[in-house]
């Protein structure tokens, strides 16, 4: 059993370690800290292979290192793919990680006034950042179904993108002079090719709905607002873990790069764009419904006109607008459970309005009354308040 000199020291005592990975190899650094006297000291940095031993190799190390009796967290950042196997093997045999967005983590740098960066250095500020910060959130992850989905959605997004290069060969093809008849062949074959597999990719995503019924009822009745297709809303649920990663709509937007943020200086305007610090495959695959939903969804038309009679020469700032109320409305309906109704004027339910007091101060004073005489006093000496 605990003391309480135990107990407070589990409260202020942290210790992480810091993994900063590439494709061979990654590096891990254990930091400690203690919270109550600003003070920490951390290991060398020591490199270990991007496999499964050095995955034991080096929780190993790290248990050998750390003081025992304490919780130990590991933290690193989301390079690539190449950081998802050691996650899931530290998730498999039941130890605390975070993941951490690498402009976060260079801005937590900055502040603590470290300039360098190294593997080394990178390890070590990410070790110090897990025992600092006490708003991470676990890493936990996806569904099975959620990962596939993402898997054959992306797929698809290269796919039509590969269309669309073909397409621009071809027609460049027909206005060039004596062309060789084997290049248009070839191009056209490889056309005939992406088309079979955009076409086997949305029975493959049909296919992985049907898998479970609860998800492919939620897509549909979602993509029975006007502009907005199952593939869009598949898109987005794949990304987003079914929102399980979503608490509020604020962060939604800031997920996928649509949040809203301004530049001013001194006496000038200020200069409204979006960050695009986010998911870019959300906003790709917002894009196109966006341009639908301005001419067919009544709802998003009336925003889009408005929008576009402020700003008549950017039209794109109604575009972007459209895909961040699609997005909402997907996440809306996604929550609520309802039916898409395009007579509601508004994408989500509005926020109750406080009660506001029924009197003014100067309702408290008489009709005519003098103003009270804060000078005055009673018989005996005393102020009257």
């Amino acid at each position: 059993m605990k003391t309480n000199s135990q107990m407070t020291l589990d409260k202020y005592f942290r210790q992480c370690v810091g993994i900063d990975i590439s494709k061979d190899k990654f590096t891990a650094c254990l930091y400690m800290y203690d919270m109550a006297s600003d003070a920490g000291c951390c290991t060398e940095s020591i490199d270990f292979p991007n496999n499964r031993t050095g995955f034991n190799q080096m929780v190993k190390w790290s248990r050998k290192e750390s003081q025992k009796g304490f919780p130990l967290v590991y933290l690193m950042e989301p390079t690539g793919s190449y950081y998802e196997p050691l996650a899931y093997h530290l998730h498999k045999i039941g130890q605390t990680l975070y993941v951490v967005l690498p402009n976060k983590a260079r801005k937590f740098c900055e502040y603590e006034g470290i300039k360098t960066k190294t593997d080394a250095m990178d390890a070590r500020c990410l070790a110090l950042m897990g025992c600092k910060n006490r708003k991470l959130r676990p890493w936990e992850p996806p569904l099975p179904i959620y990962r596939e989905l993402r898997q054959l959605t992306r797929l698809r997004a290269d796919l039509v993108k590969m269309q669309t290069q073909m397409l621009n060969h071809i027609e460049s093809i027909d206005h060039m002079e004596d062309v060789a008849p084997e290049v248009r062949k070839s191009y056209e074959k490889l056309l005939d090719t992406i088309e079979k597999q955009l076409e086997k990719n949305e029975k493959d995503i049909a296919a992985k709905l049907a898998q479970d019924k609860e998800l492919e009822t939620k897509v549909k009745r979602i993509a029975t607002a006007k502009g907005i297709r199952v593939g869009t809303v598949t898109c987005i649920v794949a990304e987003t873990q079914g929102f399980h990663i979503i608490s509020n709509r604020k962060q939604l937007t800031s997920f996928a790069g649509l949040d809203v943020k301004a530049r001013q200086s001194g006496k000038d305007d200020p200069r409204h764009h979006i960050t695009k610090k986010g998911n870019a495959h959300i906003r790709a695959a917002l894009y196109m419904p966006a341009l639908s939903a301005a001419h067919c969804n009544r709802q998003m038309a009336q925003a889009y006109g408005r929008i576009c009679a402020k700003h008549p020469d950017v039209k794109m700032i109604g575009v972007t607008a459209i895909m961040r109320k699609m997005l909402l409305l997907v996440y809306s309906l996604w929550k609520s459970g309802e039916e898409y109704d395009e007579t509601r004027d508004n994408t989500h339910t509005p926020r109750k309005k406080e009660p506001q007091p029924t009197n003014s101060p100067e309702d408290c004073l008489k009709p005519n009354a003098e103003p009270p005489d804060w000078n005055a006093a009673d018989k005996e000496g005393n102020p009257p308040f």
